[in-house]
């Protein structure tokens, strides 16, 4: 048995690939594979790849739903370093919305909880 956490976009999936391979340090691009025709063609019908040893699937759907993200799922990253935490919520702050601020909040180091500019949620930890 293996778990897999699979992010769902909706016309953004090649944006958000872009945005992860930028942030995340040692990205690994495992699958990339588009829809070749129709409405969707050039959209991203599914996408695997590695961040820290986590294996994320990514996928645009063909229906608009009413729903998106929700910060009550994120990913929760431990982070190598200072300057690696701060580089990580800059990025992936950009256009989105900080949930919490970096800082000290008693329980690591450092920490701060940014929603990218797609919604999806990263706890960013400093052990």
């Amino acid at each position: 048995m293996k778990a897999t956490p699979f992010l769902m976009f909706q016309g953004q999936g090649k944006e958000a690939l872009a945005l992860y391979r930028k942030a995340f340090p040692g990205f690994e691009e495992i699958l990339v594979r588009e829809h070749a025709e129709g409405g969707q063609a050039g959209q991203i019908a599914m996408a695997s790849f590695r961040i820290g040893g986590l294996e994320i699937r990514l996928y645009d759907s063909p229906p608009v739903h009413d729903f998106t993200f929700t910060p009550s799922t994120s990913t929760f990253i431990d982070c190598d370093d200072e300057g690696q935490l701060r580089r990580l919520a800059e990025v992936l702050g950009e256009g989105g919305k900080v949930m919490m601020p970096i800082d000290n909040y008693g329980f690591s180091t450092l920490f701060t909880w940014v929603a990218d500019r797609f919604g999806v949620s990263w706890q960013l930890n400093l052990p």
